[in-house]
């Protein structure tokens, strides 16, 4: 399944924050601690360069994944027109069927983070949330089998 390219402004600095920060400061660190390893001599069996070279590596790779991504990402500035119903941003207090009490936010793919309550617009349970409203019972097919979750508010800014 493609992944959404929706993206929350918050979101969108974060990504332009982390290219910028990789490219602009540690992108040259690294090259700069290459170029000293290099100097030691044997770079066959120079820890210090090996490491600094797959460092490097993974610090490219992950800076071609974020300007493509921050090219291909769709930020979203608007509050949707009926906010009585789940969109992309929401933040939805859930209940489920034990009465266990939850609230997540509806964030593009980069974005979400279980520590704060944002789940990704792709995941099972944002698909099933979209356009729903308060007092829906919500069937989710979860890895851990079936979970009925009525929602019992939905709001858009955290306050």
């Amino acid at each position: 399944m493609k992944r959404s390219n929706l993206i929350t402004e918050e979101g969108a600095t974060h990504l332009r924050n982390e290219l910028a920060d990789l490219w602009k400061n540690k992108r040259p660190e690294v090259t700069r601690a290459i170029t000293a390893a290099a100097a030691e001599g044997d770079r066959s069996e120079n820890a210090e360069y090996i490491y600094r070279k797959k460092q490097l590596r993974e610090m490219d790779r992950r800076i071609r994944y974020l300007q493509k991504r921050t090219q291909e990402m769709q930020v979203v500035e608007h509050l949707p027109p009926d906010q009585t119903k789940v969109f992309f941003g929401a933040w939805v207090d859930l209940e489920d069927e034990d009465g266990n009490l939850v609230t997540h936010r509806l964030v593009g793919s980069d974005e979400f983070d279980f520590k704060t309550e944002y789940i990704s617009i792709d995941s099972p349970l944002a698909r099933a949330l979209l356009k729903k409203q308060v007092d829906d019972e919500i069937p989710v097919k979860l890895p851990q089998g079936m979970k009925i979750f009525f929602i019992n508010k939905i709001y858009y800014s955290k306050s």
